[in-house]
Order: C-alpha cells, then structure tokens, then sequence
C-alpha cells in the first residue's frame, strides 16, 4: 500500500505531472520577473501601484487565467478590497496583457499557467493519475491548484479530503470554493481537541483571532469550545527597553530550557521579517549554536537552532518557541501598511499580520516567549498574557 501512496507539495506535484504529459520541466518565472514584467509594462506615472499590479496579477489575472479584457470586465474578485469598475479594468488590462506577453517571450510561465494547463489535460480525461486526494494545509490553496486536485481524481463520493485551519491563512485570499464545483457545506467538521500545543498557549494565541471565521460559500469556523489535552506554563510576554535586554532575556530562556532538558532542535526563534533575522542570530550564537533556517542541512547534530522568519514557521512544531522583535512598525509591518491605499486594504493587511504572529506562537507546545522592544507591536496586548 505504501507503495502507492504519493506525498507531494502541490508545486512539485505540478512539476512532476507536467514533465510526465509534456516531457520537459516547466519553466517558470521567479517572483522578481513577474515584478519586472509588470513594471515594464505599466507607463511611466502610472496611477496603479507596483505592490497593487502585482496582487491583482496574481491574485485574479493569473490565478483565473483571464483571457482577455471581456473576461476581466467579468471575472469577479472575491477577497480583493479595492473596488475596479469597468474603465478602470479597460485601463488595466493592457497592462497585464503585455506583462503575459514579456514573460511568453522570455519562455517562461507562471504556476497558475502550469495548475490550469494540467487541470484541463486531466478533467478531459477519464483515466486519472490518482483515486483519491487528500489535501492538508487546505486554507492556502488558491483558484489554480484546488482546480487541479479537483481533476485528478475521478468522480465519486470521497475522493477529495481536505483539512486546514483557516487562522492559519496567510498565503491566499479568500474565494468561493463552490464556484468550481468543491462543496463542502454539510460535510465539514470544526476539531475541537488540539493535541499539539498547550491549553495556556493555544488560548492565549486564540485572542489575536475573531472568535468566528465565515469563508466565502458561508461555512462557519468558530474556535469556541476548543480544548488541549495538556497544560503548560503560560506564555510570557516581556516588553523589553532596547535590544540588549531583549537579548539577555531571550538568552536567559533559552539556558532555561536547556537546563531543564530541552534539545536545541526543540526550540525554534522566529521573527516578523528578514530585516529581524540578526536578532535571532546573534542570540542562538551567544547560547552557543550555530543559527540555521527551516529546510537547511544542520552542520552537527547538537549544535544547530531553528532561526526562521513567521512565513517560515508554518508546518513546524517545537518544545519552546521565542517569537522576537515584536516592534512597533514591525508587527505589523510598517512597509505594508505604507503601501495601502485605502481602508479596506489596510484591514487585509492587518488581518493577515495577525495570522503569521498566531501561526508563530502556535508553533509552541509547551514554553512560550514573546518580545519585543518600546513601543511594542499593539497585537501584544490582545494576547492578553500578563507583561513584563
């Protein structure tokens, strides 16, 4: 059985599926040449900002592969803020239009181009790669994989599962599953019992989030009634003057942990953005390990610790975790809200920096600490944890 069984992220899936129906790799373009094709093809003083050109691409242009300018008049933008109204998409769309046609030019593609292109192959065939799909990480699926994973399998009752949690949201914005053929009204279950990280952690980190979440097709998720199998230590928040007593304290809960038992590669540091990073680094270096970040090779078993950015942190677990830097302009970051153009969008943003501090603190499972230096991240707060 094992044998049959394939485990793949969805972009290597892709890779993998394309080689076997075109028999070459795809080519595809880097987040940097998507930027530069869009800028280039924007005029000089254009109205539209790079930040906005570049999320609408990818977030409806491409992700619904929009033919033409009828179809972006037509193409509906769940999740997207701003509001376009029809001279402003007949302004936009040879914009985009000559952007395809740069990357087309250059040989390239994009990972939506390569999702549709293997959806269509698959859903035109009754022969299927696989008999069923199991799906996790659900909530960060966009339009073009789920179409994908929808054409690999055959009709049939159960033959898609998907699990995710929609606090954990951070890569995608939200659209209507329903409207390309996945309903899961009246066949979805809400967990109630957290096996991975501790009462004390798990309701502290729950503040930062509404206590319901509804998602396009109308399904709710509440995180009311939750519960963790175990206790812990309760989180600790310390507000820190400057960035050397943040460093002592960091520092004085790592040799804690590692007095008391812990393994270095049981305790993860994590930090809003790059630009933070040296933080982290130069603390695991004072306890005596060598930084390195998620995915890299460890230099010696024993001497490495996990120092990542809050991206990075998705999918990992550790014993005790240190999300640092909880900086005033920061968390959330400063270079996104300086980019918002109007309220809607700047509640996105503050909603989705919100997610990527709970995803760090929920790495957690049984020691937490949280820093920052004055004045602090405003979400520190509603964590609602006693400070120090």
């Amino acid at each position: 059985m094992a044998g049959r069984i394939t485990v793949a992220p969805w972009e290597g899936l892709a890779d993998e599926l394309h080689q076997l129906v075109h028999a070459r790799r795809p080519r595809v373009a880097s987040d940097t040449q998507i930027r530069a094709a869009l800028i280039a093809a924007a005029a000089e003083g254009s109205a539209w900002t790079e930040r906005f050109l570049v999320s609408e691409f990818n977030q409806v242009v491409d992700a619904w592969q929009v033919p033409d300018e009828a179809g972006y008049s037509a193409t509906p933008r769940p999740g997207r803020r701003s509001r376009l109204g029809a001279k402003q998409r007949a302004a936009l769309w040879p914009i985009f239009a000559a952007a395809r046609a740069r990357l087309a030019g250059a040989g390239t593609v994009t990972w939506a181009q390569v999702f549709s292109g293997l959806a269509d192959h698959y859903a035109a065939r009754a022969e299927k790669p696989f008999s069923h799909v199991v799906v996790d990480e659900a909530q960060d699926l966009g339009v073009p994989e789920l179409r994908l994973l929808c054409a690999l399998a055959p009709e049939g009752e159960n033959r898609l599962f998907f699990a995710g949690d929609l606090g954990q949201r951070i890569f995608q914005p939200p659209f209507s599953w329903k409207a390309l053929g996945v309903d899961v009204r009246g066949r979805s279950t809400t967990l109630k019992v957290n096996y991975r990280t501790s009462h004390q952690i798990r309701e502290a980190a729950d503040r930062l989030l509404p206590g319901e979440v509804r998602d396009m097709d109308g399904l709710e998720e509440t995180r009311k009634g939750t519960v963790s199998v175990f206790d812990g230590p309760r989180p600790q928040v310390m507000k820190l003057d400057d960035v050397a007593a943040e460093h002592a304290a960091v520092l004085a809960f790592l040799n804690s942990a590692l007095s008391d038992g812990l393994q270095p590669d049981e305790i993860g540091l994590f930090v809003r953005s790059r630009a933070q990073l040296d933080r982290a680094r130069t603390v695991a270096r004072d306890a005596g390990f060598v930084p390195i970040e998620p995915g890299d090779t460890p230099t010696a078993p024993g001497s490495n610790l996990i120092v990542g950015t809050m991206h990075l942190a998705k999918g990992l677990e550790f014993k005790a975790v240190v999300v640092l830097a909880c900086d005033d302009g920061v968390l959330p970051l400063q270079e996104r809200i300086e980019t918002v153009t109007d309220e809607a969008e700047l509640e996105e943003v503050y909603d989705t920096e919100r997610h990527l501090l709970y995803v760090a603190c929920t790495r957690a499972r049984d020691r937490l600490l949280i820093t920052g230096v004055h004045p602090v991240s405003e979400f520190i707060d509603d964590l609602d944890v006693a400070s120090t």
